[in-house]
């Protein structure tokens, strides 16, 4: 993946851009972040673009993107535990791979992608940018950085995302600190966090999802059993926050099979290793 800082002078930065190698179209050179190495089947679009994110020369988690919207439709990495570290936050990166180039500029830079400023201008409803995979659930520096790139991110609702998403990621963060562990005893889950596209936009140009939805499948060491818990809920400020349920990975399946009209299958086999 080629990343680059997206502010104003897009066109500028086009120019000059840190030459990483680029992983995209194919999840074969990041499986390794799905359960048993095998991504989720959703119903497919031709807008879909599968990157393995990269960060200084190493992959760090994977997401399906969606072009026309500007948005991923998910993101898939495994938790290994969570380090905080007090980083500046900086401008999120963007996708150069993701952009129409010719042979000397970008001359439509981020038609297909978010960009910094669309999160600036014109958002009365105070729309924030929000990681699909949280720095929350990272165990490193690199990672967490490598986790600020539009193409990891959506429009959440500002309430929503303070009055419980926040807390989803806590109590998702400490379910797979007790349970899960491999061989070795160390923490080790495989989450899946992603959206339902929207009927709005932000800016004309970025897909305000309606719903939000995670998911992690790993052994619990205890029980010797493989597990999986859920949540999902409405982009919407929720008036009333009581403790976070999590939920069964079926209801999930079902609710996705709804609204994304089609077949869904997020870990094989239901997270149940043979």
């Amino acid at each position: 993946m080629r990343l680059f800082v997206a502010s104003v002078v897009c066109v500028l930065l086009a120019l000059n851009l840190p030459d990483i190698d680029s992983k995209l179209d194919k999840f074969t050179e990041c499986k390794e972040f799905f359960f048993k190495e095998k991504p989720p089947v959703i119903p497919n679009s031709n807008n879909y673009k599968t990157i393995c994110q990269t960060f200084k020369n190493q992959i760090r988690f994977a997401t399906l993107y969606d072009t026309a919207r500007r948005s991923p439709l998910f993101s898939a990495y495994k938790y290994t535990g969570y380090t905080k570290i007090n980083e500046p936050q900086s401008l999120w990166m963007a996708e150069k791979q993701l952009e129409p180039l010719s042979d000397v500029e970008m001359r439509e830079p981020f038609v297909n992608q978010a960009r910094n400023v669309d999160y600036m201008r014109n958002n009365p409803n105070n729309y924030i940018i929000g990681a699909l995979f949280p720095t929350s659930h990272t165990a490193d520096k690199e990672t967490q950085r490598s986790t600020l790139t539009l193409t990891n991110s959506v429009p959440l609702n500002n309430m929503f995302k303070e009055s419980i998403w926040n807390l989803v990621e806590t109590e998702i963060n400490n379910n797979m600190d007790n349970k899960c562990r491999d061989n070795n005893q160390k923490t080790l889950a495989y989450v899946l966090t992603g959206v339902i596209p929207g009927n709005q936009q932000l800016n004309e140009r970025v897909n305000v999802p309606s719903h939000v939805w995670t998911a992690f499948c790993c052994y619990d060491s205890l029980a010797k059993v493989w597990v999986s818990k859920t949540y999902f809920t409405s982009n919407q400020r929720h008036e009333s926050v009581n403790k976070i349920k999590l939920k069964d990975l079926l209801e999930l399946k079902t609710f996705l099979n709804e609204r994304l009209a089609g077949e869904v299958e997020l870990f094989d086999d239901n997270c149940n290793k043979k």
